[in-house]
């Protein structure tokens, strides 16, 4: 393993246990990948953040059929971070998280709507419910690349969030606006009926968010 292999390793386990500390995910759920010299390296199944070590990750060559290197099984959702990784070369990481209100609105199959200019953070006029299907599937995965067309973020219906990022500082950015989101629109949802952009201020908007979000220098 190079040291820029291993540096890359251990950012993926030090964001993981980030998005646990801020109750972004719990427990063994969830997972995350990134891509490396044509490798996909991702989190191992059913291991805590914590237990987890740069040796311990999973990885595999992104073209051809799974084969697998280290000594844990990767996560039961290797398909999704796999399949996305292939179709989006601009991609460099994804995570698959279970946030509570951004899963709320996954659980309701409802997509989050344009009620802040925020939801132009990820690429479209709301973000998008992919439709269901059991984890770990094929169907699954499809599902989610449908609905992350053209976006950097989408619900999974009754299960959790996917979220896109060219690095995985990015990702985590828009893991954190994407549960902000949620949870904003959650609590406007509690006093009335939020008012939802139109199309036409949701294009300016995105019209001025050329180079906005986070700086990597």
């Amino acid at each position: 393993m190079t040291d820029e292999e291993r540096r890359l390793r251990e950012e993926i386990i030090a964001m993981c246990l980030r998005f646990e500390a801020s109750g972004l995910n719990q427990g063994t759920s969830g997972n995350v990948s990134a891509r490396f010299e044509g490798r996909m390296i991702v989190t191992p199944s059913a291991t805590p953040y914590a237990a987890m070590t740069a040796e311990s990750l999973a990885s595999t060559a992104l073209e051809g059929p799974p084969a697998w290197q280290g000594p844990l099984p990767p996560s039961s959702e290797w398909r999704i971070h796999r399949d996305i990784l292939r179709a989006r070369p601009e991609i460099g990481a994804v995570a698959h998280l279970h946030p509570t209100y951004a899963t709320a609105f996954a659980m309701c199959r409802m997509a989050i709507p344009a009620a802040h200019y925020m939801v132009a953070a990820f690429g479209g006029d709301d973000v998008r419910c992919a439709g269901y299907a059991v984890f770990g599937g094929e169907a699954l995965s499809q599902a989610a690349l449908r609905a992350l067309e053209g976006r950097t973020a989408c619900l999974l219906a009754n299960h959790g969030v996917i979220v896109l990022g060219e690095t995985l500082a990015k990702a985590e950015w828009r893991a954190v606006e994407l549960e902000t989101l949620a949870r904003q629109t959650w609590a406007a949802m509690q006093i009335g009926t939020p008012a939802v952009l139109s199309a036409a201020q949701m294009a300016e908007v995105r019209a001025r968010f050329a180079g906005y979000g986070l700086r990597e220098d």
